[in-house]
């Protein structure tokens, strides 16, 4: 049983939300209209980021979403099913192939845990806008899982070492996406990042002066994006004599150009030219800790879906 084609017959299924991909560098452009919803963005902005992808080769983030279903299918025994929002497989393509199959119970999870407005707010409206009929059970945010901890704690211990410095990061959002309006209730997502950073500090047993908290991957476009800035934390660290920084992105579930270009190239590139030393532990990918994560919310769902 793999990706969206499972072979379990039943009424009940798991639906795994993700950012999505491009598979190569000519559908860059019609993937980044997808992801402003069809804003067109300038030449320059989608030129970079198509040198970014060529710098890395490609983004794993789909093959290895749909090697995170595989891992989930088998501990579960049930069908597993992958919709990306902003590439193939389509939210509305993985949806298509449920009621193929007969299914009409779906525990929905979305692989960003921190909860946002900006991005599970719109897998959940691009998934609802696809299953009229069907039950749907959506888990909103789950930063503060357990497991989720345990996974990203796993990963650190191999690279840290007691007194060297921690720096914990997830993608920055526009400031006006998260920002109180009369309308939006306050956006979780800044402190839910931060929750699970502390979680996995406390689990390796960080001191709370050994470890920090910034925004990464800020766009150059649309306004002012929440902070801090990883080049301005790590300057900072350096002004304080810190020449070696652990950087481990929580709010990513796998390798994919926030992380392999981001991190791997520009911030290696920029604490290099401040003497610094940049490490980065291995990425959760097939880690057997977040499938378990999964598998909990997921029978939670479930659980859930059997007791309407």
């Amino acid at each position: 049983m793999s990706g969206n084609n499972p072979g379990i017959s039943g009424t009940s299924a798991v639906l795994l939300l993700a950012h999505g991909t491009p598979d190569a560098l000519d559908e860059i452009p019609e993937y980044l209209r997808n992801v402003t919803g069809g804003r067109q963005l300038p030449e320059s902005v989608v030129e970079e980021i198509r040198h970014r992808y060529f710098l890395i080769g490609s983004s794993p983030l789909t093959k290895l979403t749909l090697q995170q279903g595989e891992m989930l299918s088998e501990d579960l025994d049930l069908p597993v099913y992958v919709g990306m929002r902003n590439w193939k497989p389509y939210i509305a393509d993985a949806v298509r192939a449920i009621r193929t199959n007969g299914i009409t119970k779906i525990a929905a999870v979305c692989l960003a845990p921190q909860n946002s407005r900006t991005s599970v707010g719109l897998y959940k409206r691009a998934l609802f806008a696809e299953t009229d009929g069907m039950q749907v059970d959506f888990t909103e945010g789950w930063a503060d899982h357990p497991l989720l901890a345990d996974a990203f704690a796993e990963r650190l211990r191999v690279v840290w070492t007691p007194g060297t410095t921690v720096l914990f990061t997830a993608h920055s959002v526009p400031e006006r996406t998260v920002q109180n309006t009369p309308n939006a209730p306050a956006d979780p997502y800044a402190d839910d990042a931060k929750r699970t950073a502390a979680m996995v500090a406390e689990r390796v047993g960080l001191a709370q002066d050994e470890w920090l908290f910034a925004f990464q991957s800020q766009s150059q476009s649309g306004g002012p994006w929440i902070g801090p800035t990883v080049e301005d934390t790590l300057t900072a660290l350096r002004v304080q004599g810190v020449e070696r920084v652990i950087l481990q992105p929580i709010g990513f579930l796998c390798d994919h150009v926030e992380i392999l270009y981001d991190i791997d190239i520009a911030f290696r590139q920029f604490a290099a030219g401040l003497g610094m030393e940049l490490v980065r532990p291995e990425s959760l990918n097939d880690s057997h800790l977040l499938t378990d994560a999964l598998a909990n919310l997921a029978r939670k769902g479930l659980a859930r879906l059997d007791r309407e």
